[in-house]
């Protein structure tokens, strides 16, 4: 992985104004898809009584809602001044989603439903793990650039997204080829640890990831700042 600090020079106006106008489409995408996935496979997890599905949905869901919340921040004059309540957004979608998809998963192994093969999940688990690495990808990158904590903590919540694709597609496949049925709500408790975590950084960014445009990085002005959330690509 390569280093890539947060704000490493100053920029001028008319490159901030590139970077927000760049940020403001990449959410722009990611609510688009994610409003579909989340519609796809949250129809496909009821079907089919997967929580890992339903919980990838939830997780769709809580992407259109940080990625909504970082649209609002850069459609002010000052960004900046919205940066905490964005993050206070995207750390509570976590932790929401967390908390749902533990009981539905705790619900499905106490044996309130049994998880079903889905092939429209399998499907749709396999093209997100190509589309979200590059929207995470490509808006991480924006967001470091221009110095918003808020931009990168929603990044992370994308590429959440592309390792969670991959947790559903191992459970979905087990479930289907094996009759493991435990690998689904499995599947999903693995997703709500993940999303805990994300959310703890997320609520911790305004802290770490941002540092005013021009200085070095945020590991070198905060020193409380030991995640690694602004040191690697």
């Amino acid at each position: 992985m390569t280093s890539l600090p947060l704000a490493p020079r100053p920029l001028d106006a008319t490159r901030r104004s590139i970077l927000q106008r760049r940020v403001r489409w990449i959410v722009t995408a990611t609510i688009t898809y994610n409003v579909i996935e989340a519609i796809v496979a949250i129809t496909a997890g009821r079907i089919a009584s997967s929580a890992a599905l339903v919980g990838f949905g939830l997780d769709s869901t809580v992407e259109v809602l940080s990625a909504a919340a970082v649209a609002w921040q850069f459609r002010a004059p000052d960004p900046e001044a919205r940066e905490r309540i964005a993050l206070r957004v995207i750390a509570f979608s976590f932790f929401g989603l967390a908390l749902f998809v533990t009981v539905d998963a705790v619900r499905t192994l106490l044996g309130a439903a049994e998880p079903e093969h889905s092939t429209v999940g399998i499907v749709l688990a396999a093209v997100s793990l190509v589309v979200m690495p590059f929207l995470s990808w490509f808006e991480r990158r924006t967001g470091r650039e221009l110095g918003s904590a808020s931009a990168v903590a929603d990044s992370k919540q994308t590429l959440l997204c592309t390792y969670l694709s991959a947790v559903l597609l191992v459970g979905l496949v087990l479930n289907s080829t094996l009759g493991w049925t435990w690998a689904d709500p499995l599947a999903a408790l693995i997703i709500a640890g993940v999303a805990v975590k994300e959310g703890i950084e997320a609520w911790r960014g305004d802290a770490c990831c941002h540092v005013p445009p021009g200085a070095a990085s945020a590991s070198t002005t905060e020193p409380g700042c030991t995640d690694g959330c602004c040191s690697s690509d």
